[in-house]
């Protein structure tokens, strides 16, 4: 917080969280969400936000691992992480298909089977 008091000196912490709120529940018609809560890392006192003013951000596992409270019944994923991870999964099976297609020309050209 102490960076972002250049930009506007806020109250308090619950001052940025509700800002944070209202940017990540905005309407479709006035843009939609500007910010996604990720969730708080183990030994941190306060959850972390991402904007999504370049898109909906990549969680990498190893980030999503160190969540506290990240086991099953404790891992709380918003709607807009899992349509993420939704997108990254189809653009991974789309590139390993055309890994296979690849794959699978080569092995026509060099005469060899599988």
């Amino acid at each position: 917080m102490v960076n972002a008091e250049r930009l506007h000196k806020c109250a308090d912490i619950s001052a940025v969280d509700g800002f944070l709120d209202e940017l990540s529940n905005r309407a479709d018609d006035a843009g939609g969400a500007m910010a996604i809560k990720l969730g708080k890392l183990s030994g941190a006192r306060e959850a972390r936000w991402m904007h999504l003013l370049c898109g909906e951000p990549v969680i990498e596992s190893a980030d999503a691992a160190e969540y506290s409270g990240s086991s099953a019944a404790g891992f709380n994923i918003s709607v807009s992480e899992i349509a993420a991870l939704k997108a990254q999964v189809a653009r991974l099976d789309e590139e390993c298909a055309n890994l296979r297609g690849l794959m699978d020309r080569l092995y026509r050209e060099l005469g060899v089977s599988r």
